[in-house]
């Protein structure tokens, strides 16, 4: 019990980051030293996805999982909970490094929009 619930935990915990990873920018727009932890963060996202690597959080997850004497699973955190939502057939190579380009894009548009603000912002401070 005390391993299914670490794993559920690990699970939520997984999920925020990666809503953090794809949304956080646009928490930066209001709160700017957010940034600190936010740019981190979506770099690691955007490598793990464009490298086609596996989270450490899954691997964590999943050896609560079999403590907890629950079957694991293969693959990553993506493959496992949200491409089932999301494609109906599964995640390929090429769909994985479409999503890394799509959250580095994204990213890069909210801090563009980010930066012309402050700097706007900075003017009228300044001047």
């Amino acid at each position: 019990m005390v391993f299914s619930l670490a794993a559920d935990l690990v699970v939520l915990v997984h999920a925020l980051f990666v809503l953090f990873v794809v949304a956080g920018g646009v928490a930066v727009i209001r709160w700017p030293r957010l940034a600190w932890l936010h740019i981190p963060a979506a770099v690691w996202g955007t490598l793990i996805e464009l490298g086609g690597g596996v989270c450490p959080l899954t691997f964590l997850e999943v050896r609560f999982r079999r403590l907890a004497g629950e079957a694991g699973y293969a693959g990553g955190f993506i493959e496992h909970y949200l491409v089932p939502a999301i494609y109906p057939a599964g995640l390929t190579r090429n769909g994985q490094v479409l999503l890394g380009i799509l959250v580095l894009l994204w990213n890069g548009g909210v801090y563009w929009v980010a930066l012309r603000r402050w700097r706007r912002q900075r003017r009228k401070g300044g001047g």
